[in-house]
């Protein structure tokens, strides 16, 4: 279920998400979820009997060479929580982009309207369009020959082709032996234009069966690459309301994620009518985006000094609410979606998660 709120293929390259550890087929009853797995929020797993942790994010990062308990070795709190019978599940980035993820549910927050990612990802099998040529009696068997090998299957359909007539013509050398005319003279053919979709993991086997069910000598057949299409990514842009100021977005993030460090880059009284939304840690990301790049204020979990003054520069505002911060409304909206997909489970946000920052 996890992965079909937060698809793993929705990832950063860099990040390290899905079940980080567990057993995939054991039965889970409680689910704890948190930002950040620590040492308290993993007693209280323990205490309340808890079956998986969904650590948004990842405990494990970078590839680990041992699993022992000694608190100071990266893989100590996994290690723990395995001897504990503790699952963990990291979504991390992929919620981000994912549709109901994160950044959606700060946007929403900000009241942003017209919401659309600045960035996409593509996603999927990689595919390929195969297209020949088959005299029309004989182009059923050769399309059906195609589908048994594995193209043709959009979705829960199968057989799916398009076909338009047309002419061929080929003149066969003196070694030919045309099972349609003869060699030695051109020869024009009224023929069917096939064409089916293909994994392109299936094309040495669909090409085969292409061969094997074709009339002719020398089939003729193309492949063309074909593009997945693109999904939603990190980030999020929008409208604000008429007559937001900068000072009154910040003060309504503030009370709906409770920080109490959010910082803003710009005067609070200036107007802001575009947002981009990254949850976490923008960067300059917004900005190396097209449908981002006119935004006049980012809001955002945490923000270097550079950035800050690169903003500056362009003369756009932001809001740094904490990272901790920014990310922590997800999980509601998580509980809430898992809780509805699958009724017996019971679902706890962490109260042992807090952020690692506080005010002095």
């Amino acid at each position: 279920m996890l992965d079909d709120i937060a698809p793993p293929a929705l990832a950063q390259p860099w990040d390290n998400v899905g079940l980080l550890a567990g057993d995939p087929a054991a039965i889970c009853r409680r689910v704890l979820l948190c930002v950040d797995l620590t040492p308290a929020v993993l007693e209280e797993a323990v205490r309340k009997a808890c079956d998986l942790a969904v650590a948004y994010h990842p405990p494990i990062f970078k590839p680990v060479r041992r699993l022992v308990a000694d608190k100071g070795e990266p893989g100590a709190l996994v290690y723990r929580a395995v001897s504990a019978g503790l699952a963990i599940y990291s979504p991390h980035t992929a919620l981000d982009a994912a549709e109901g993820g994160t950044n959606d549910v700060l946007a929403d927050l900000c009241g942003l309207r017209n919401v659309e990612p600045f960035e996409y990802v593509t996603t999927g099998r990689a595919q390929v369009k195969l297209v020949t040529f088959v005299p029309a009696q004989r182009v059923d068997a050769v399309a059906a020959a195609m589908s048994s090998a594995g193209a043709g299957h959009i979705g829960d359909y199968r057989q799916c082709s398009f076909r338009s007539a047309g002419t061929g013509t080929f003149f066969g050398l003196e070694n030919t032996r045309p099972r349609v005319g003869e060699k030695g003279r051109l020869e024009r053919v009224e023929e069917i234009r096939l064409e089916m979709v293909c994994p392109a993991e299936r094309v040495p086997e669909v090409t085969a069966a292409l061969r094997g069910a074709h009339p002719y000598e020398e089939p003729a057949f193309d492949l063309y690459p074909l593009a997945p299409e693109p999904a939603k990514g990190i980030g999020r842009v929008g409208r604000l309301p008429g007559r937001t100021t900068l000072g009154t977005l910040a003060r309504r993030l503030q009370k709906a994620t409770g920080s109490q460090i959010a910082t803003l880059v710009g005067r609070g009284g200036s107007r802001v009518s575009r947002a981009a939304v990254c949850a976490g840690s923008a960067g300059m990301l917004p900005f190396e985006k097209a449908r981002s790049a006119d935004c006049d204020v980012i809001v955002t979990g945490e923000i270097r000094h550079h950035d800050a003054l690169a903003m500056q520069r362009r003369n756009v505002a932001a809001i740094a609410l904490g990272h901790w911060e920014s990310e922590r409304p997800v999980l509601r909206s998580l509980a809430r979606r898992l809780k509805a997909a699958m009724p017996p489970l019971q679902t706890a946000i962490s109260l042992a998660d807090v952020p690692p920052f506080q005010r002095a």
